[in-house]
């Protein structure tokens, strides 16, 4: 049976401890994403259902990731840095609807995003519009810079 990987010169068992170790943080410390917008209406009562932006962050090293999250609006200065930690090895998916120190991520109001951090991270960016008559998820890659 033909192995897919061995065209791309992988060998399975040829891995060693060392190049493990490169390949286990994956990602990159810094993310942009151009376009932000939470929507202020939608399905209330219900957190599942209720409109929302999340970032999507994924940390697979060995050790903690320590973010700060910059917003960037088109009439005013960038607010920031938020700040959250994904633990080493694990997926946190933060809401932006829950960012609120500096201050509330702004509803029916254009942003983009900026999150620095201190080990490589992969970020993803979704949305979630409940409104009825939109009712709609987005989900896009962010854009790793470095």
């Amino acid at each position: 049976m033909h192995n897919p990987l061995e065209s791309c010169g992988h060998v399975p068992g040829q891995i060693s401890r060392s190049q493990e170790d490169d390949v286990k943080a994956v990602g990159s410390t810094l993310w942009v994403i151009a376009e932000g917008y939470i929507p202020s209406r939608g399905i209330e009562g219900d957190r599942a259902l209720e409109s929302h932006e999340a970032f999507c962050l994924l940390n697979t090293g060995a050790e903690d990731a320590h973010l700060e999250i910059m917003l960037f609006f088109a009439d005013r200065p960038p607010v920031g840095p938020y700040r959250a930690v994904v633990p080493a090895e694990r997926t946190l998916h933060l809401r932006a609807n829950d960012l609120d120190d500096p201050e509330p991520v702004p509803r029916d109001t254009d942003y983009a995003v900026k999150i620095a951090s201190d080990v490589p991270v992969v970020v993803q960016h979704t949305r979630l519009d409940s409104r009825p008559e939109n009712f709609a998820l987005l989900s896009a890659m962010a854009h790793p810079v470095v």
